[in-house]
């Protein structure tokens, strides 16, 4: 259960990481990338939580 917390963080810091390159990109297709990425980290800390939640 300890590596899925680690990688629940992994993924949470990763989301937060990509949210501010988008926030910070001057190029619209980097700042789409980035902001894409970020919904998707996001999406998938989501799914560890809800597996972690499930499994105790």
């Amino acid at each position: 259960m300890k590596d899925m917390q680690a990688h629940l963080e992994k993924l949470r810091v990763e989301a937060e990481e990509c949210e501010l390159i988008s926030k910070l990109a001057t190029n619209a297709t980097k700042k789409s990338l980035f902001a894409k990425l970020a919904a998707h980290h996001r999406t998938l800390a989501d799914e560890v939580e809800q597996t972690m939640k499930a499994s105790e």
